[in-house]
């Protein structure tokens, strides 16, 4: 059979098959945002193009070559989002967040867009799970965000991953900086790409993030950012290390970070994972909200790639705990039987438990060997004798036992209680495995 059509270039489905993974992944990162006092926030997928002009910056990459850019039936120009800050921040001040009263919490877990070549770990559609701190001009709230990001990993256990640290300075000591550059950068102008050509009188900061191996090796020898940091990121450079050290988190200083985007501003930082590249990226961005037409907001906060993080755990080999199982898988075998068994079934599911029976026609033998595939805890066949009787046998299919239950109000306290004791016995086991 000829299909229509396949999924489009760089874009993956995320099947019943693997979807628990990222359930699980997603839950510890709700989690942990909730436990640093993170409410969630949910933004449109596309956005009017110039928010990630004047954001992202219109001399990066993102927005210069990987935006998906289109004009509208009633002439808008709109762009999929490529990376989720800009989107909360317009939100936070659309709606007037800021006076709930700061700091301003939020986390997002986001379908993001760039149209780029697809290759290990990076998709066209990519999902990214971020953390945002709007009102915070304290190193604690950086070193806050991090500690966050990381507790993440932890909770995963993954091992090897380094982070990598910098400031980029502002806008006080940013142009001595950038002075810098464009004079090192202009004596190799016949050398850098046409891109970076262009970028050199605009933001020669940017070339220092340029993926030509040609700029990236000029890049190499380009004056240190760190150098001409002014008096105040100097000394907050200096108390996000102390409050790191202070949280006992290893890190590196890495004077070549400066992130992708244009918004960043003094702390930048990411986590890196040996073979895979940046797992997550972030840092503080105190212009962000003012570009935006907002008054002046120290803000902060990361994009953590989820298909990035799933490969990270598959080379690291860390097992991500099985769905749960069927608890129950009721055979119907006659009109009345089955009618009784979808009762069964109903009341089962009310009770959050997970039970099933047959809807496509199988053969009782059939039936069976499907309760068998999905590894369902118990199994039981209600049949003419079985109504006749009132009671029917409910069987551990772990362990083959068998225990007559009533088919009437007594059925649940039956079936609970044989629950109960199963699950304890598998706990017992668990444990007695681990002490061996």
């Amino acid at each position: 059979m000829k299909l229509i059509t396949n999924r489009v270039y760089g874009a993956e489905d995320i099947l019943p098959a693997d979807s628990y993974k990222w359930q699980f992944i997603e839950d510890i990162m709700r989690k942990q945002a909730q436990s640093y006092g993170f409410k969630e926030i949910r933004t449109p997928v596309f956005e009017h193009t110039e928010l990630f002009d004047r954001s992202v910056g219109d001399t990066t990459d993102i927005v210069q070559k990987e935006m998906y850019t289109f004009t509208t039936k009633g002439g808008d120009n709109i762009s999929l989002k490529p990376e989720g800050t800009a989107g909360a921040a317009r939100a936070m001040l659309e709606h007037g967040i800021y006076n709930d009263g700061y700091p301003i919490k939020a986390y997002y877990l986001t379908a993001c867009y760039r149209y780029e070549k697809k290759n290990y770990g990076r998709q066209r559609e990519f999902h990214q799970f971020g953390m945002e701190v709007y009102g915070a001009a304290s190193a604690f709230a950086d070193a806050e965000v991090i500690c966050a990001a990381n507790s993440i990993f932890d909770r995963l256990g993954v091992q090897n991953i380094q982070l990598e640290l910098n400031s980029i300075g502002c806008p006080n000591c940013r142009p001595k900086y950038t002075a810098a550059l464009k004079e090192y950068f202009g004596r190799h102008r016949v050398e850098l790409c046409d891109t970076c050509r262009s970028r050199l009188e605009r933001n020669p900061m940017r070339i220092l993030d340029c993926k030509s191996p040609i700029c990236s090796q000029i890049a190499k020898d380009a004056p240190k950012v760190l150098d001409f940091l002014c008096e105040d990121c100097s000394t907050h450079f200096e108390e996000v290390k102390s409050c790191l050290d202070a949280a006992k988190l290893r890190y590196r200083v890495n004077p070549a970070i400066v992130r992708g985007l244009d918004y960043y501003t003094r702390t930048v930082f990411e986590f890196v994972a040996k073979d895979i590249g940046t797992i997550c990226g972030g840092g503080r961005y105190d212009g962000l909200i003012e570009e935006l037409g907002g008054q002046h907001t120290p803000s902060l906060g990361f994009g953590m790639g989820m298909e990035r993080l799933l490969l990270l755990l598959r080379e690291q080999k860390i097992e991500i705990p099985e769905p749960p199982v069927c608890d129950l898988y009721v055979l119907g075998i006659g009109e009345k039987a089955k009618l009784k068994a979808f009762n069964i079934i109903e009341g089962v599911r009310n009770a959050s438990l997970i039970a099933e029976g047959d809807i496509v026609g199988r053969s009782v033998k059939a039936q069976m060997k499907y309760a068998d595939k999905i590894k369902a805890r118990f199994s039981m066949v209600i049949g003419d004798s079985e109504l006749e009787e009132n009671c029917a046998k409910l069987r551990n299919m772990n362990g083959g036992k068998e225990t007559v239950v009533p088919l009437d109000e007594g059925f649940f306290n039956a079936f609970f209680a044989a629950y109960v004791e199963e699950s304890n016995s598998s706990l017992l086991e668990q444990l007695n495995s681990m002490k061996g």
